[in-house]
């Protein structure tokens, strides 16, 4: 992490009626990846398309068809493995799940049980300044995706929609590092983050392009430190799996419910069972799906119609070369180039497109005040316009032309500000309309003594007061400030009030 450095923070205790109760928390992520054609056919991956409109031969599981390996999603896989830090697996397999579903064809989805493509990683959750915790990654696999079954539109039938099957999934298999729901929120957000940075997936949660099952269980204080020294789960609780979770503020409310649930039986002298649980939004409860199955239920073999999947090293170094500057690395060169604190780099790195934005404004100029009018200003702006960078009005060549004006002592911060909102809702040159409309900041020290002497000589009270006083001076530099349209500079004024109260 380049020179930042990190403290782990403390886990989640929980008080439970008898005793005190940590959590164990792992995570397997879904995601979508990012690739015009499915896993192992020429089918549109296309969101939002009419139902059945994305279905190939193969995806419908038509007789005699062959499943071919979309290359381009191999190599979307690789090159998330290595922006997590992980072993990439130069030989790796598919093999068959078997299990019957109606939104999927085959009766079977092709997974990677015994050989997936990515080994172990690691991702670096961010907690705030100074605090994070590193979860380790166990694994990624490639698999297939399975359809829509709609149960909603007809009182009598069931609808199918197969246009997300054989749709490219990774699934990203984290260890049980995870302490608490706050963690496992920050922990998706920042595996989210990172797969946008590298364009493997568009972590969008609304589309189900990024879901989460979330694994929890209980112990009591000391264990968990037991089971990192032996790997031994018999330290650890019974753990269960929440399912399809694609909201930040849902996995927290189910992590925070399960956890109370499993406490209670415990201490009231019951066991928690292994099983598949649905989290109710409504009821905020989770409630049971199914028990848990093991891989043996699945009659998993490999796939008789694919061949395993052998890769070259040197195809995986090219696609090292090719990876950008992920958010860890940005980060802390922000920090250490542009003197930012760790917030705000945190901040303008969240996404991609917003730091790439931010380094145009701030190259060449001071980057402490351009993260300021980037964040607080702009990002505030287009809040509360429900706007994103891409779609914002100023660009980063006229919002440096704002700070240069303030650089330069040509505005003052509040003439800055009125110049940001001409831009922001008309666009034009920030030199050119400070020109143009008279909004150059008075430096002349001797018609800012006029305007001061006059203030002084009508308000002799004032004075006294100010002269016993001396926090009362501000109302005199406001004045001055009124009486020049906010057009004196600041700094100006402030010394000049101070020598006059002082004589």
């Amino acid at each position: 992490m380049l020179d930042l450095t990190y403290e782990t923070p403390k886990p989640k205790v929980i008080a439970g009626a008898k005793h005190d109760w940590e959590l164990v928390i792992g995570m397997e992520v879904h995601a979508q990846v990012s690739s015009n054609a499915k896993l192992f056919s020429g089918a549109s991956t296309k969101f939002g398309a009419e139902p059945n409109a994305n279905v190939s031969f193969v995806d419908a599981a038509m007789p005699g068809m062959l499943p071919t390996i979309n290359e381009y999603c191999v190599e979307q896989a690789v090159r998330t493995g290595l922006g997590l830090k992980a072993d990439i697996n130069l030989w790796s397999a598919f093999d068959r799940k078997n299990y019957f579903y109606p939104d999927l064809p085959q009766g079977y989805q092709i997974s990677q049980l015994y050989h997936p493509i990515v080994g172990e990683g690691e991702i670096l959750v961010d907690m705030g300044p100074g605090v994070a915790r590193l979860v380790r990654v166990e694994r990624i696999h490639l698999e297939q995706d399975a359809g829509k079954s709609v149960h909603d539109m007809d009182p009598n039938m069931s609808f199918v929609d197969l246009n997300r099957t054989g749709v490219a999934l990774m699934e990203i298999v984290s260890r049980p590092d995870i302490r608490g729901p706050e963690e496992a929120a920050a922990y998706v957000t920042k595996l989210r983050q990172i797969l946008r940075y590298l364009g493997t997936c568009d972590g969008n949660m609304q589309n189900g392009n990024l879901r989460a099952d979330v694994n929890v269980s209980i112990c009591r204080p000391g264990q968990y430190e037991k089971y990192m020294e032996t790997q031994d789960f018999a330290h650890l609780g019974t753990r269960c799996e929440i399912k399809n979770m694609n909201s930040m503020r849902f996995i927290q409310a189910a992590i925070e419910y399960e956890a109370r649930r499993q406490i209670a039986i415990v201490e009231a002298g019951g066991t928690v069972d292994q099983e598949t649980r649905l989290y109710d939004a409504d009821k905020n409860e989770t409630r049971s799906m199914r028990s848990k199955e093991e891989a043996h239920d699945y009659r998993y073999f490999p796939d008789p119609d694919l061949l395993p999947l052998e890769i070259e090293q040197g195809w995986v170094d090219d696609i090292a070369a090719s990876l950008p500057e992920l958010p860890d690395a940005k980060k802390a060169r922000f920090v250490n180039d542009f003197g930012l604190s760790e917030y705000d780099a945190s901040v303008l790195t969240a996404e991609a497109e917003n730091a790439s934005f931010f380094e145009e404004v701030a190259n060449g100029r001071n980057g402490k005040l351009a993260a300021n009018w980037v964040i607080n200003e702009l990002f505030g702006r287009l809040k509360k316009d429900d706007k994103g960078i891409s779609e914002s009005p100023i660009s980063p060549a006229q919002l440096g032309g704002v700070i240069d004006l303030i650089s330069s002592d040509a505005i003052s911060g509040k003439i800055a500000k009125d110049l940001f909102e001409i831009v922001y809702t008309e666009g034009g040159d920030p030199a050119q309309i400070v020109e143009e409309r008279g909004m150059k900041q008075v430096t002349d020290t001797g018609a800012i003594e006029a305007a001061l002497d006059e203030i002084i000589a009508a308000n002799p009270a004032q004075v006294e007061k100010a002269k016993e006083n001396p926090k009362l001076a501000g109302w005199f530099v406001g004045q001055v400030m009124k009486a020049t349209g906010g057009k004196a500079n600041p700094k100006a004024v402030n010394q000049l009030v101070a020598q006059k109260l002082k004589g």
